[in-house]
């Protein structure tokens, strides 16, 4: 089997998978196995699978389902840091940014340029200016340059860039560059990533219990979501990477000591692409009282965010309230000329960030690592867990993991991932440089080639064979036309997906993308990859029917006054259908 078709996530090959995972017995354990498939979960598992070891990788839902497909989908190095005086966090994520943009996954995360607006002519310019100077600065040290220096923007300048911008409040600008990224996608890429090199994942697949060997943890009792079936996988270490789900697994672990994360929700907003006039590829960053607003140009809309507001809800059932939204419109109205209005929102997605609070508990003979805004620390014996840091800097934090984990059972197999590219990146430029031919040959606009070459780098050459075998798959959905009927029949051949949720909402990004967030989309979707899952009619009813209960009672929840009632809403709406 090749590397790439060993990379692919079919439903053929997660049977495959799962049973590599059962084959994982107390003589002949996994070196690792991870739980957790967001994004530091699937970046420990790329690491350590790219140094030899053999790998396991369990995830309760699909990949990147909780916080890691629902961030601001920036790669950043975080000039707001600078502000704290955290000057080695901002280098290192200025560093891990450019090397994603440059080696690591040029076609998953790109440069993208931002207008900072000043308020006040002479505090404004002189600190926010000195800021981005130094942000700049930073990236210049010792490498080349992945993004253009930031320039000063005089106020017809800055309208000139930036037209919606209130001209009678703003009074100049600065323009600097940093990176963005499809979050979700790009989770799921690092998984077939750690299975190209030999990982065994499996989503939907939750961890019931840790196996104990006197006080040592040596692997977990997992079920498969789809069938109920339970079996034990034995690890010289276990990873946990759960997010804001890791105290959840340390009290199940039944652990002495661990790491005490708190949730943040943020949501976002999506509003239509000309209801914002700016010069292509341009977005803004400005400060608000609690956190930090991007209005953030993506496709053809922009994505306007974030809050920062405790979450004491079950995680599962994060939603954003009527307040949720008011607030982000008011913030983006202070800095707009025109004011946007609800009638002007097209889609919202929540999430929560994991917020690492000092360790929760102290065990004699346990060992923890704190690396600035994340921290590693032994739960139990051969039971270890990261939590905290951010997502521009998952690589160091998975390096981090896996070196604290190993360094008793597998000494001396050092991190390759900074010179491994994430699946994809190989072969990108040479399709960059035919994407006209591939847009005569099959029909394509521009937009639409550039679009389809983010979405899958190099893998675009697979998406592409399904049509040349099926021309009829060339073909835009109707109710979605931004993505080819080829898309989806891919995501559950090749990327993964189990269900419908999964191709509507990481997949595609119909769940906000469109107003009727993707229902009607739905039956055409259900229709293509019922028969690839095994559907039968009923189950493919069942899947379009949970979807669209999940639309209404997230729709209900954007009504609402607070967290408790949006929360109460979802938690009656699952995402996927229960067992039969």
């Amino acid at each position: 089997m090749s590397d790439q078709h060993r990379s692919e996530l079919t439903p053929g090959n997660r049977a495959e998978h799962l049973s590599r995972l059962r084959a994982a017995t107390p003589q002949n354990p996994l070196d690792v196995l991870v739980v957790g498939g967001g994004v530091n979960g699937a970046g420990a598992a790329f690491d350590a699978a790219t140094r030899g070891l053999s790998v396991g990788l369990v995830e309760t839902r699909d990949w990147a389902s909780g916080t890691s497909s629902r961030s601001s989908k920036l790669m950043h190095g975080g000039l707001r840091y600078l502000q704290m005086l955290d000057f080695k966090l901002v280098a290192e994520a200025l560093r891990e940014r450019d090397l994603l943009i440059q080696h690591t996954a040029p076609h998953l995360v790109k440069p993208i340029k931002f207008v900072f607006p000043f308020f006040k002519k002479v505090v404004d310019r002189a600190f926010i200016g000195s800021g981005v100077m130094l942000y700049d600065a930073m990236q210049s040290v010792g490498r080349k340059r992945a993004v253009p220096m930031h320039r000063h923007l005089l106020h017809d300048k800055m309208l000139d860039v930036f037209p919606a911008l209130d001209g009678e409040k703003a009074v100049g600008a600065l323009e600097y560059y940093d990176a963005q990224v499809d979050d979700a996608r790009f989770v799921m890429m690092l998984v077939r990533s750690a299975a190209q090199h030999d990982a065994s994942v499996a989503n939907y697949t939750s961890v019931v219990d840790y196996l104990h060997e006197g006080t040592r943890v040596i692997g977990a009792r997992v079920r498969d979501e789809e069938t109920g079936e339970e079996f034990e996988v034995h690890a010289r270490d276990t990873i946990l990477a759960g997010g804001v789900w890791t105290q959840d697994q340390q009290d199940l672990a039944g652990a002495d000591a661990g790491l005490e994360v708190l949730a943040s929700k943020g949501i976002h907003i999506t509003i239509a692409r000309d209801r914002i006039p700016a010069v292509p590829d341009t977005g803004i960053i400005t400060q608000t009282e609690k956190s930090v607003l991007f209005i953030i140009p993506w496709d053809e809309y922009w994505v306007i965010g974030t809050t920062d507001t405790p979450w004491t809800q079950d995680p599962r059932d994060v939603g954003a309230t009527a307040e949720d939204i008011e607030y982000v419109l008011e913030h983006a109205n202070a800095v707009l000329a025109d004011d946007l209005t609800r009638e002007d929102v097209i889609g919202v997605y929540s999430g929560l960030r994991p917020l690492l609070q000092p360790v929760r508990k102290n065990s004699e003979g346990g060992s923890t690592k704190v690396s600035r805004e994340h921290t590693v620390m032994e739960i139990e014996p051969g039971l270890s867990a990261i939590a905290g840091g951010k997502y521009t800097t998952y690589r160091v934090m998975a390096e981090d993991v896996v070196d604290f984990a190993i360094k008793d059972t597998q000494p001396g197999r050092p991190s390759l991932t900074r010179s491994v590219p994430v699946i994809g990146a190989q072969g990108y430029e040479s399709l960059v440089r035919d994407k006209q031919e591939i847009g005569r040959r099959y029909g394509l606009d521009e937009i639409r080639v550039d679009r389809l070459l983010f979405r899958y780098g190099a893998l675009l050459s697979d998406v592409l064979a399904l049509i040349d075998e099926d021309p009829s798959l060339g073909t835009p959905l109707e109710h979605a036309p931004r993505y080819l009927r080829a898309e989806v029949l891919y995501a559950v051949r090749a990327e993964g997906a189990r269900h419908l949720i999964d191709v509507l909402q990481r997949r595609t990004r119909l769940d906000y993308e469109t107003r009727d967030r993707g229902v009607h989309a739905a039956p055409e979707v259900a229709a293509l990859v019922g028969p690839e899952l095994g559907w039968d009619d009923a189950t493919r009813d069942r899947e379009v029917e949970t979807y669209r209960d999940f639309i209404a009672a997230r729709l209900d929840g954007e009504h609402t006054t607070s967290d408790e009632q949006a929360a109460a809403r979802l938690a009656d709406a699952p995402e996927v259908p229960s067992r039969r």
